[in-house]
């Protein structure tokens, strides 16, 4: 599907171009999407994952690609506040933004709930990768962009990108960098956010899936750059989460800038004009600063 928005070139194309891995065939789960008019809103049940391409304009175009992964708690996507304004954004700056419609976790259509996502995030990279000279890409300068349990799930991809979760090709899922916007990053009970937790590793996870999904506990001297941004002041995922992950990154030496705002609360998306909270322009600086955009 191509549609024209934002005037900028879209099209919607499926992520898997095999079977879906561990998939469990199920008619009666169906994607439940809301709508405002024409425009998806926010969408959950994810059982057909999907890549939504903003292609920038040909004079703008510079090569840096940026997979961006909506929050939901991993029970739902925001698909626009989150996604498709996320992509029209970082189109206008030249980049090639792609919006992944993420699988959520469930055992209505997976073997293994826990690791779906991941493998989506991963082919994503993959895909991108394998069709870098399609889009006329750089192959390394594709990153990630993840919000809330979004940000939990690129943070995921950026310390577990070597993992096999399912039989793939050699293309490397590394990402090149990571922007997490108050990102779920622990799953630990004195950090994470429930919600999340419970929806990706079930009531009662085992110790083991704890460790392993709390990324602030798996990054290492490969983790990509990374550019934070948190409001003190949320009540959904604590700004520890962020702090903890910085410091993470900053004890093993990986470049990374963080943006820490007394006031936004939880769920801003690009913006709280209200109260000046604006952090795309730092982001863009940031960009700017490892040669990711002109």
């Amino acid at each position: 599907m191509s549609i024209s928005l934002y005037s900028q070139k879209i099209e919607t194309i499926p992520l898997w171009e095999s079977e879906i891995p561990y998939a469990i065939s199920n008619s009666n789960y169906t994607e439940l999407p809301t709508y405002e008019g024409d425009l998806l809103v926010r969408i959950s049940k994810v059982s057909i994952p999907t890549l939504t391409v903003f292609t920038p304009k040909k004079s703008t175009a510079n090569g840096t690609a940026v997979v961006i992964y909506p929050g939901g708690g991993y029970q739902h996507l925001a698909m626009h506040k989150e996604g498709t304004k996320v992509g029209a954004w970082l189109s206008s700056l030249g980049i090639t933004a792609f919006v992944l419609k993420y699988r959520l976790p469930s055992d209505a259509i997976m073997t293994q709930k826990t690791i779906g996502p991941l493998q989506d995030a991963q082919e994503a990279m993959r895909y991108i990768r394998r069709h870098a000279a399609d889009y006329k890409l750089d192959v390394n300068k594709i990153g990630v962009l993840g919000f809330s349990a979004g940000g939990h799930l690129a943070a995921t991809l950026s310390t577990h990108y070597k993992d096999r979760v399912y039989e793939s090709d050699n293309t490397s899922a590394k990402p090149d960098f990571s922007i997490l916007i108050y990102p779920v990053i622990s799953m630990k009970n004195e950090l994470t956010h429930n919600g999340s937790r419970v929806h990706l590793l079930g009531e009662n996870p085992s110790e083991e899936n704890i460790l392993y999904y709390s990324n602030e506990l798996q990054v290492d001297d490969n983790t990509p750059p990374t550019f934070l941004v948190h409001a003190t002041n949320d009540k959904s995922v604590p700004v520890e989460n962020s702090v903890h992950y910085y410091l993470a990154l900053k004890k093993h030496k990986i470049d990374t800038e963080m943006h820490l705002f007394e006031k936004g609360g939880h769920g801003f998306g690009l913006s709280k004009d209200d109260i000046h909270l604006h952090w795309k322009d730092n982001c863009e600086n940031w960009l700017k600063a490892h040669d990711l955009i002109p």
